[in-house]
């Protein structure tokens, strides 16, 4: 009992009342970075003997010609083992109601992540961040000697707070980045499709041969194409291919796009009217973008203007003469 005591005394005088606080903190931490990898050891299944036996018996057969292939289904493979592991924590790493985790899943797919454990994913980045900077901030509480109870709070609680945040920060960021990359890109591909339906092609050879100019542009929306045409090939309904398509991408334009696609089909009319109107208010509508942005340009240069032309102007004229009276007060004195 004296033992404890004296290690309690020797906390609170090394880093104030919160002292006992924090070690146990960080003793549950270290526990907590230490079972994660027991927890994430995959045992061996008896089963997978047999799986590993048919694969020495076709051991036999002729490689694929093309490398890039295998690289692929390697980096299928190597996805697939870490969800897998990630599987084992679904409980934890996943939203229990079914409302937040389809909003969780629609944002990261709108921010370009759309393998199956994404979500899995984005929550343990969360987990593991928020703990590695939490030990970082109580290593450096350790480190830096006497601070207040204030100042040693916030060293510990703002780093974790940081380190949680940091996922959800960088996911919003590529979700914006990636929409305003679909809105820069969509009256191109738009032009670019009337180009294709006019010259013969039908709707879907046009998405697949605009996915493929477009790719070096704008990546995002030639993914999306792509996604679409793949997902036609495969037999899914065409008006639920689209709709998704709107889905995913999150932008007002391309869910325009797809009613009038869905509605050209229903009512029998010319796919390629409704792609020369539609396309053209889409330039128009850039066209909007372009001026409202140039509009407000004037009004954000009024700050700067103040800021650094005021002063500097009102010293030329007012500098001399302030000077002047200083000099004659100072030689009445």
């Amino acid at each position: 009992m004296e033992f404890l005591n004296n290690i309690n005394l020797l906390l609170v005088d090394r880093f104030g009342e919160l002292g006992p606080l924090i070690a146990v903190g960080g003793l549950g931490a270290a526990l907590v970075a230490l079972s994660i990898p027991f927890f994430l050891k995959k045992t061996d299944d008896p089963l997978s003997r047999l799986g590993d036996l048919n694969k020495a018996q076709n051991g036999t057969r002729a490689p694929r010609a093309k490398t890039d292939v295998t690289d692929r289904k390697g980096l299928r493979n190597r996805e697939g083992a870490a969800a897998e592991k990630l599987d084992r924590f679904a409980h934890f790493l996943e939203p229990q109601n079914e409302e937040e985790y389809s909003a969780m899943r629609l944002k990261l797919l709108q921010a370009g992540y759309s393998s199956k454990s994404a979500v899995q994913t984005f929550h343990f980045m969360q987990f593991a961040l928020g703990m590695t900077f939490l030990v970082l901030g109580v290593l450096y509480a350790i480190t830096s000697g006497e601070m207040s109870t204030n100042k040693l709070i916030l060293s510990v609680l703002v780093p974790g707070g940081v380190g949680y945040m940091a996922p959800k920060y960088w996911v919003t960021r590529r979700q914006q980045e990636r929409q305003e990359e679909i809105t820069a890109g969509f009256p191109d591909s738009l032009d670019l499709m009337l180009v294709c339906v006019e010259a013969g092609q039908s709707m879907d050879q046009a998405i697949i041969r605009v996915s493929k100019e477009i790719r070096a542009g704008f990546p995002a929306l030639a993914e999306e194409f792509e996604i679409v045409s793949y997902e036609i090939k495969a037999g899914k309904d065409k008006v639920q291919v689209l709709k998704d398509m709107g889905e995913r991408a999150g932008v007002a334009d391309v869910s325009s796009f797809v009613t009038v696609l869905i509605q050209s089909a229903a009512f029998g009319t010319s796919i390629a009217e409704a792609l020369r109107v539609y396309a053209g208010e889409m330039r128009d509508k850039r066209v909007m973008r372009a001026e409202e942005k140039a509009n407000v340009l004037p009004t954000k240069l009024t700050l700067g203007t103040m800021m650094f032309t005021v002063p500097p102007l009102m010293i030329i004229l007012i500098g001399p003469s302030v000077y002047g009276i200083a000099q004659t007060l100072a030689g009445g004195m």
